[in-house]
């Protein structure tokens, strides 16, 4: 089993033909109405980075949990509704009477998706350490809002230094929300603690340069591999042995990218399982043909979710 740990939000999306949100941009959090006439419709969409890649795993197949701490309220029993369909086991997750999170989108040109966060005093951010995992569990996944969010972060920190400690896989996506994050050098130290924890880094090339490192020192602090996305021209990866690979994206007409980079974290473990690389080591034991069976089935279903709007991530028989 996967067990994916962190936050499950309401995304609000416009409604197709409504122009762009009101949004300015995923780093204020504010702006104005289009031109200043009406604002655009909103449609609720279920959405949060773990919450998406948790979905994704269980529309391909994987055995897979949702570890958070959900709301009671409507939008709540919604995303526990999207996450039994899917397949997902929610009996992990934590419950609150607090609201749930919302995240305004605004959809560019090129369909990428920038977000205005509503976070204080919601459910999710008071998420509490759990108690032990299923022991079928072969891999956690962490990251987005609930690595920045106190009180919550620290659970989820706690949780993942607990699992690697115990020789369990452990995937970082930090999927980073400037507009989240108070103070961002105390943010980038914090994240360079995480990677003695963690067996997988991947993040975008977007996260890689706010980050303001580069792979190889990422790769000697911890990880056995990084895999970098670089939207429509693909994905790479760099392992500790020195090796790198890359595949290119798939030619698609773009809808949005929401939900692409979490249908990729969630393609990548649902494939690394499928190769047997979740126990200690084995991800090193990965050559070329490997890794590229991986990124490029990635690429592919980020490529599918690219192709529609919101985070849908597809189904196991969409890809072959």
């Amino acid at each position: 089993m996967i067990v994916v740990a962190g936050e499950a939000l309401i995304d609000l999306v416009p409604a197709a033909g409504t122009g762009h949100s009101p949004v300015a941009d995923s780093g204020s959090g504010t702006g104005t109405a289009n031109g200043g006439g009406d604002m655009p419709a909103l449609l609720p969409r279920r959405g949060g980075g773990p919450y998406n890649t948790a979905v994704a795993l269980g529309r391909l197949g994987s055995s897979v949990a949702f570890c958070s701490r959900v709301s009671t309220d409507v939008f709540g029993e919604s995303l526990l509704g999207g996450l039994s369909a899917d397949g997902v086991d929610v009996s992990l997750v934590q419950r609150g009477q607090e609201p749930t999170t919302l995240a305004v989108a605004a959809i560019g040109a090129d369909g990428s998706a920038g977000y205005g966060f509503y976070v204080e005093g919601t459910a999710d951010r008071l998420f509490g350490l759990p108690g032990a995992l299923p022991e079928s569990t072969r891999a956690v996944s962490f990251g987005t809002c609930s690595l920045m969010l106190e009180p919550g972060a620290g659970a989820y920190e706690q949780l993942m230094r607990r699992e690697a400690a115990r020789g369990v896989f452990t995937a970082l996506d930090p999927n980073i929300r400037a507009s989240l994050i108070p103070d961002a050098d105390a943010y980038r130290a914090r994240f360079l603690s995480w990677l003695p924890h963690t067996s997988l880094l991947k993040l975008s090339e977007e996260d890689a340069d706010w980050l303001g490192g580069t792979p190889r020192e990422w790769l000697a602090a911890g990880p056995s591999a990084v895999v970098l996305t670089h939207g429509g021209e693909g994905l790479r990866v760099l392992t500790r042995d020195g090796e790198e690979y890359a595949v290119p994206g798939e030619k698609v007409d773009v809808v949005d990218t929401i939900g692409a980079g979490d249908t990729v974290n969630a393609a990548l473990l649902h494939r690394l399982g499928a190769h047997d690389a979740f126990t200690p080591g084995a991800i090193g034991d990965l050559g070329e043909a490997e890794w590229k069976d991986i990124l490029g089935f990635a690429a592919r279903a980020a490529a599918i979710t690219c192709s529609r709007a919101g985070a849908e991530p597809p189904y196991a028989s969409e890809l072959g």
